[in-house]
């Protein structure tokens, strides 16, 4: 740990396609905290995670992580990207699917390892396998494994090498609310026992709100980072929309964003006021 920040964006601005994402975009995350990406769909919070790994370069302001330019410290960040399904009759076990994040870049080339390295590897998958709590189901094929299951075993495939930063688009899109719980409380115990900085991009902010350290949330091609609390406000997200935007709280402590702007880019659920968290 040092006091140098894991990921830092000053001024940064990135333009895909000659259309502007975003612009004075700035943010700074500890080593060791736990932030997320909010925002409704279509406002780049996918393209700021490529941006990070260097598949994406920005066309104004400056973006380091781990103290360095995107691209170049590769081997320590772990990543997974959104969520793809299994075909159910898929074979392939889950600790196969773990040992991609081992070797996946040496597959297809049969190699002598030696007795010793294989003994190694595999008391490596049964350390990720017992950190995710996965021991109970990884021998199956993933394909059998419900969607709670499978994103664990892909949580420990990122964690394979041991990275430093772990970078997570949408690991809870498509899950029911235990197993949303289940592995937001994973990622918050990995952070936190494993000293590993963790950004996450999430549609609902509901399940890791308790978790999170900082948030940065996009809209209308501008960003606010900071406290969750003082982010996710009727003023702050008004100043961001442009456009009167009313951010509620339920009894049991949900935030429900109203009153943004109709657009394909959004979710009609939310305008609807149907009870759902800021996307």
């Amino acid at each position: 740990m040092t006091d140098q920040p894991v990921v830092s964006l000053r001024g940064a601005e990135v333009v895909v396609g000659g259309r502007m994402v975003w612009r004075d975009v700035d943010l700074e995350i500890a080593p060791g905290e736990f932030a997320a990406i909010l925002g409704p769909n279509g406002v780049g919070k996918s393209t700021l995670l490529k941006a990070l790994l260097g598949l994406i370069t920005p066309t104004a302001g400056e973006i380091r992580v781990l103290g360095r330019p995107p691209g170049a410290a590769a081997h320590e960040i772990g990543y997974l990207p959104q969520r793809r399904s299994f075909d159910p009759s898929l074979r392939v076990r889950g600790v196969d699917i773990v040992r991609l994040g081992l070797d996946g870049d040496r597959w297809g080339v049969p190699l002598p390892w030696p007795t010793a390295t294989r003994r190694a590897l595999h008391h490596r998958i049964d350390e990720l396998v017992d950190l995710v709590g996965a021991t109970e189901y990884a021998r199956r094929p993933i394909g059998e494994c419900s969607g709670g299951e499978q994103q664990r075993l892909l949580i420990a495939q990122a964690l394979a090498r041991r990275p430093s930063l772990l970078l997570l688009d949408e690991p809870l899109d498509s899950l029911d609310l235990p197993s949303q719980a289940g592995v937001a409380g994973l990622i918050d115990r990995i952070c936190r026992e494993q000293g590993v900085t963790v950004l996450i991009v999430a549609h609902d902010v509901n399940p890791i709100l308790g978790f999170l350290d900082l948030v940065v949330y996009l809209a209308g091609g501008r960003a606010a980072s900071g406290d969750p609390r003082d982010v996710i406000t009727t003023e702050t997200l008004s100043r961001l929309y442009g456009t009167p935007i009313e951010v509620l709280q339920t009894s049991d402590g949900r935030l429900v964003v109203v009153g943004q702007p109709e657009a394909a880019t959004y979710h009609p659920d939310l305008h609807q006021g149907h009870g759902h968290g800021p996307h």
